[in-house]
């Protein structure tokens, strides 16, 4: 068991949060859950051993290992995937190559009788006992295995770190946190960078052969499937329920209704005195009765109500203007990079309105496709644009287009029209920019907060063909579900490119697989499509068992 004691966090004299205290449990899938800025990354780091709180301390056991993911990595490159990867091993083959070096002395040296021979042979003794304790591991088996479940392929084994971007060395630092088999694994945001395969194959590696999990997702049903307990972290302290994200929302409601009940019953009661006082203050008779109000009013305590998030604004796009019956039609589409071929007679077609899903393993087309649609890339095969197509367009870098010159509410004031003009302040509190942060400089921007105004920036926009590049990553679940909304009233086309199964639910109608130079089409949303991709991979399992 691993133990949180009283943990404090101040800044600038004003508490983040104060005596947070709960326990961790083997088997515990616990999602960490609040507002942006309530400190979940910062209370994750504390339990990590990365940073220390200004009070309080967090306990385990001795030989425990806690493995930490965060958000943000620096890594070195020195080495290949595979070789990086096995790093996770290091301990045990570094306790090996001990071991080899010890018996490699007891076998050459002749002074059997001194201490020096005595105390070599109590190391070896004492990192046998620990060596082959350690289960039987078939470490390239291992390595391999689980590369190939975060989506890497065999030819990338021995290809650079430095080749990979950063999503993809996340990836490596994920394969390398699993192998270890820690006792407490903490993941802050794993899933942006994951594909929707890899997010369900990491999603049944935690729940099956984790021994506690503490994850920090904007991802709800990676969040759901996985969690059994969440605790939230909201105005400075926690609440604890031992239950999954879904769950837990009702019961947040719950409790937030008890309090507020509370409050009114409090603030009429409270009323009530004041009248009292105010009504018989300076009465000779009553004065014992007013005296004995004043120190009930100095002796109540305020019932606090919990925090809620007031960014429940309906965004809407601007009504489409009418586009040509098909917006985009692909016919026998190849492409290729020198001799890498990316897809081969890709053909597709959008009518006016449909939504659509492009998903598939990284790096088998989908942006591809995307840039040989907006004309960036050279392609063999036809592609046609239909007649009014007024294309927009988010890409994964969108926010690096921004106009780093001006404020945030100049850049949304720039492209706002209509009556539109007068909810900007609005608009930019449903995207969490309030206050001073509306007049920040674009430049001084974190890269979350660019990618929401650009996300944001582009809503304001009439246009007839969506097409959005992984919307979702830097969002939390309240953005996403704004946006998620105004997708669903959209009256346009639109293109999704996304690992989201919770946002593409509901909101993708059909599904284009690129995969194996290929690009297929289901006529099914998400969910069909996972449901029968499950059916697919089992047939093939059996078929590999039978041969």
């Amino acid at each position: 068991m691993i133990s949180v004691d009283s943990v404090t966090v101040e800044f600038n004299g004003s508490a983040l949060f104060s005596n947070i205290t709960f326990n961790i449990n083997e088997n515990d899938r616990i999602a960490l859950m609040g507002k942006n800025g309530a400190g979940k990354s910062t209370l994750l780091k504390i339990i990590a051993g990365v940073n220390k709180g200004t009070r309080g301390k967090v306990s385990a056991p001795k030989d425990a290992i806690i493995a930490y993911l965060p958000q943000h990595l620096l890594t070195e490159d020195d080495s290949t995937v595979f070789e990086e990867t096995s790093k996770a091993f290091s301990k045990i083959m570094n306790m090996k190559k001990q071991m080899d070096e010890l018996n490699h002395q007891l076998e050459t040296r002749t002074d059997y009788e001194s201490d020096e021979y005595s105390k070599i042979i109590e190391q070896v003794s004492e990192l046998s006992e620990k060596y082959y304790s350690i289960e039987e591991i078939n470490f390239d088996a291992e390595i391999e295995k689980t590369l190939m479940g975060l989506g890497f392929v065999r030819s990338d084994f021995n290809r650079p770190t430095t080749e990979f971007s950063g999503g993809w060395r996340m990836r490596i630092e994920l394969a390398k946190i699993l192998l270890q088999k820690p006792d407490l694994i903490l993941l802050d945001e794993p899933t942006n960078h994951l594909d929707i395969e890899s997010v369900q194959w990491l999603e049944e590696f935690l729940k099956t052969s984790a021994k506690a999990v503490i994850v920090i997702s904007h991802d709800k049903m990676f969040v759901d499937n996985l969690t059994n307990r969440t605790i939230e972290v909201t105005m400075g302290r926690i609440y604890d329920y031992k239950t999954n994200y879904s769950h837990y929302l009702q019961l947040r409601k719950e409790r937030r209704e008890q309090q507020q009940k509370h409050f009114d019953d409090q603030a009429k009661e409270i009323a009530d005195i004041q009248g009292f006082i105010d009504r018989f203050k300076g009465t000779y008779s009553k004065t014992l009765q007013v005296q004995s109000r004043v120190k009930m009013l100095e002796k109540i305590e305020i019932v606090q109500v919990d925090e809620m998030d007031t960014s429940s604004l309906n965004l809407m796009f601007p009504p489409a203007p009418r586009s040509g019956n098909y917006p985009v039609i692909v016919e026998g589409l190849t492409k290729k990079y020198n001799d890498h071929v990316v897809f081969q007679d890709a053909s597709l077609t959008l009518a006016r309105g449909e939504k659509v899903a492009f998903v598939g393993k990284n790096g088998e087309g989908k942006s591809t496709m995307i840039k040989a649609i907006m004309g960036e890339i050279d392609f063999e095969g036809k592609m046609q644009l239909g007649h009014n197509s007024m294309i927009g367009y988010f890409a994964q870098n969108e926010a690096s287009k921004l106009d780093e010159t001006v404020t945030v509410f100049e850049t949304i004031d720039q492209v706002a029209q209509g009556d539109i003009r007068t909810k900007i302040k609005d608009m930019l509190g449903a995207f969490m920019f309030s206050g001073e942060n509306i007049d920040k400089k674009v430049k001084v921007l974190s890269g979350g907060e660019k990618t929401r105004l650009a996300m944001l920036k582009l809503l304001l926009q009439p246009v007839n063909l969506l097409i959005l590049d992984e919307p979702t990553n830097h969002l939390d679940i309240k953005t996403k579900d704004i946006l998620k909304d105004a997708l669903l009233a959209f009256d346009g086309t639109l293109i999704l490119v996304s690992h989201d199964r919770d946002f593409l639910d509901g909101l993708a109608k059909k599904v284009f697989e690129f995969g194996n130079k290929r690009v297929r089409e289901h006529f099914e949303d998400i969910n069909g499509f996972l449901r029968n991709k499950k059916i697919e991979n089992l047939k093939e399992i059996e078929r590999a068992v039978k041969s």
